[in-house]
């Protein structure tokens, strides 16, 4: 009886060793695609759905659209975000509005997890595809967003 299970133990070791070699094999013969990074810098090609760093569009007066409603800043997991703004009057209105004054983003603490982005109503800030992010100096990661 101990024979059977012997010699049941062999045969199925040596079919799984078979199964884990028919698999080596196939992946031997594929195509290959691993990127030569960064010999191809010229010619690689980013997914648009890429996070890479937030960056602040703004138009050709170099006004961007954030309103300082400090959404972002809130709902920001690891406070990467952080807005300082100011309250002012408008001359015409006589109201009383809130103006951004400083935009900063910590880039080496923030995890991308685009909560920033999809909380945001005027789409003031997104994610581009910029990688090549890496400093000797973390305090180079704390960036300002809003400079003109």
């Amino acid at each position: 009886m101990e024979e059977q299970s012997y010699i049941k133990g062999i045969i199925h070791g040596v079919s799984t060793l078979l199964i884990g070699m028919k698999t080596t094999i196939k992946e031997f013969f594929t195509k290959k695609v691993t990127e030569q990074y960064p010999e191809n810098r010229a010619t690689l090609e980013i997914s648009p759905r890429f996070r890479g760093m937030l960056v602040m569009p703004s138009d050709e007066n170099g006004n961007n659209k954030c309103v300082a409603c400090g959404l972002c800043q809130m709902n920001c997991p690891n406070d990467t975000i952080s807005i300082t703004s100011e309250t002012i009057t408008d001359e015409e209105t006589g109201k009383k509005k809130k103006v951004l004054v400083k935009y900063e983003y910590d880039l080496g603490s923030c995890m991308f997890c685009q909560i920033c982005v999809n909380v945001c109503p005027h789409d003031a800030i997104e994610f581009d595809t910029e990688f090549e992010n890496s400093v000797f100096d973390r305090s180079k990661l704390l960036l300002t967003l809003n400079k003109k």
